[in-house]
């Protein structure tokens, strides 16, 4: 009896101490999430991108590492997309977001940057394609995540800017956001401002 209790208890130290090493493998192997993350508040933009980008190199040499922290995976990714757009990078958003897994959130962050480069100074056709593009890639945002009220909402502006677009092709750039605006009716009493 006091060897099998012996033998359990060695079984449970061992099985402790395992658990206890993969935890510390684990917290090395993403030390460069946590690096990219403090990067990131600090306000260090080229340094969170170069720890993140680290961080999915070492994933992407291990599948098996990549879909056991896939949350850790996809956090990387989705950090980097979220830093490229907001760096106005939306050709490095596009091109990551074609291989970024679907918990980073690809068809959002690719959306917008669509978007974004539909805004740019271009010709009405361009302008037309990537508005389309955009809504294409909020549509499949909004089937991926559809509890998602912000990215409902984004979807909502481009499928109305888009029709709006296709009643008048030639509008600039610039008077993009004005196409969502009531047009006045001839006759119609001005909106008396309150306060």
């Amino acid at each position: 009896m006091m060897s099998a209790r012996r033998s359990l208890g060695a079984a449970l130290l061992l099985l402790l101490l395992a658990v206890g090493a993969a935890a510390i493998a684990c917290a090395q192997w993403t030390r460069p999430i946590v690096e990219g993350d403090e990067a990131l508040r600090a306000g260090q933009w080229d340094q969170a991108l170069a720890a993140y980008a680290i961080a999915e190199a070492r994933f992407d040499r291990l599948p098996a590492a990549r879909q056991l922290l896939m949350r850790d995976y996809a956090r990387a990714v989705g950090a980097q997309l979220w830093i490229y757009y907001h760096l106005e990078r939306y050709d490095e958003v596009l091109d990551k977001a074609q291989r970024a897994p679907d918990a980073a959130d690809p068809h959002f962050w690719s959306g917008l940057a669509f978007y974004a480069k539909s805004r740019g100074d271009g010709k009405p056709e361009e302008q037309f394609d990537w508005l389309g593009r955009a809504e294409g890639e909020l549509r499949r945002a909004v089937e991926a995540t559809p509890a998602d009220w912000d990215t409902k909402y984004d979807f909502e502006l481009v499928t109305r800017l888009a029709a709006a677009l296709r009643k008048r092709p030639r509008t600039p750039p610039n008077e993009l956001m004005q196409l969502l605006r009531p047009e006045s009716r001839a006759g119609a009493r001005p909106v008396r401002r309150i306060g």
